[in-house]
């Protein structure tokens, strides 16, 4: 439903008189939304610097706290906890697709402390999550930046043809300026920079794959290390260890190129923990003098090509041959290593907010019980000395 506390996502529109027809349907600022099926137990707040109204759909319900009671970011704290997180799921009815109702909604209990104190806690954890979705902005920009110089330098030529053209490349100083040719020579690819050539994906990264670790000894009580599948790559959260060393494992680490390869070919940048490898997921390593950043936006455009051409009858798969195939424009040395002194502090930068924002999320889910019950007090955990 969006990224943390907030409603948000490409919302399609309707006439206010439409609106004005289904308003038992609407949700106004302020009001809780929660998932009825589905993904049971997901709630976002309404944001109030938006639309005045926001139409639910059939598979949503929304409550509108009482003022004079609740405070909304408070309850929105409180419906995602794991405890009522766990009552939300243990009293879905399961005919069918689970879901849930208003009327098991309704009688969820919950433990409300003075308003005051609500809006205090809710303050306190609002704060981490301030600083989460500072981190999650910050990276964004951070990624647009990096994808941005790499098109410029190395996709639309920029400072090439600046200097075709006589003019002084934008954004450069001299030093940077003067390693870019001032012509260009034909390649497979079309056009490329004089002195530049294609190569192999494997001259700038080594590809590791993962191994078929056993099933039967996959646990969720965290013995051994964490195993990465697929599903976990987006969110860094996985759900199954292993306790078995495989002689072919690789160990994926924060700050590797990591791919998923069936269903969608997505190059991600790893930040969770260290984390064995599984089968159909493989890492893009640099080789020396090749940067994160440089090898990660190299294969964007590999990686869409084969996505869009494959078909499957269910899901499609990458395999070897097809990143055997891979090739990419390989600069000069001294350009490779201006890109890297520019972008690869901003990967690193990435990383780090996301290895942040995942200790600040595990900090406000331990607090919020900790207020619930009293064994920490708001005033303690603020006071300053």
């Amino acid at each position: 439903m969006g990224h943390g506390r907030w409603v948000e996502g490409e919302f399609v529109y309707v006439t206010p008189q439409k609106a004005d027809s289904l308003a038992s349907n609407c949700a106004k600022p302020g009001d809780l939304v929660f998932t009825q099926r589905g993904t049971l137990g997901q709630v976002a707040l309404v944001p109030k610097n938006g639309a005045d109204r926001y139409l639910i759909s059939q598979s949503q319900m929304k409550v509108t706290p009482d003022p004079t009671k609740a405070n909304a970011l408070f309850l929105y704290y409180i419906f995602n906890s794991a405890e009522q997180q766990a009552y939300i799921v243990q009293n879905a009815i399961t005919t069918g697709v689970p879901h849930t109702n208003l009327g098991i909604l309704r009688n969820t209990p919950l433990r409300l402390p003075p308003l005051a104190e609500q809006k205090a806690i809710a303050a306190v954890l609002g704060a981490l999550d301030d600083k989460i979705e500072l981190n999650r902005r910050m990276n964004a920009t951070l990624e647009a930046m990096a994808r941005a110089l790499f098109q410029s330098w190395f996709v639309d030529f920029d400072p090439v043809r600046a200097k075709l053209d006589g003019r002084k490349p934008v954004g450069l100083d001299a030093a940077t300026a003067a390693l870019f040719p001032n012509s260009f020579q034909d390649s497979v690819l079309g056009p490329i920079p004089h002195g530049w050539r294609v190569g192999s994906i494997y001259e700038i990264a080594a590809v590791i794959y993962g191994a078929p670790f056993a099933s039967s000894l996959y646990n969720s009580e965290k013995l051994g290390k964490p195993l990465i599948r697929i599903r976990d790559l987006a969110d860094e959260s996985p759900a199954v260890f292993t306790t078995e060393v495989h002689p072919k494992g690789y160990l994926l680490k924060p700050g590797d190129i990591v791919v998923g390869m069936d269903g969608e070919f997505r190059a991600y940048l790893w930040a969770g923990a260290e984390s064995w490898l599984n089968q159909r997921v493989c890492v893009f390593a640099p080789k020396p003098g090749y940067s994160a950043a440089f090898v990660r936006n190299s294969i964007f455009a590999p990686l869409a090509q084969v996505e869009a051409t494959e078909t499957a009858t269910t899901v499609i798969h990458i395999g070897k041959n097809d990143i055997d195939r891979f090739t990419v424009i390989i600069p000069d040395a001294p350009v490779v290593e201006a890109f890297k002194r520019q972008c690869q502090p901003w990967y690193d930068q990435i990383v780090a907010n996301k290895q942040q924002s995942r200790t600040l999320a595990a900090l406000r889910d331990t607090l919020l019980p900790k207020l619930l019950s009293g064994e920490l007090s708001v005033a303690a955990l603020t006071q300053r000395d």
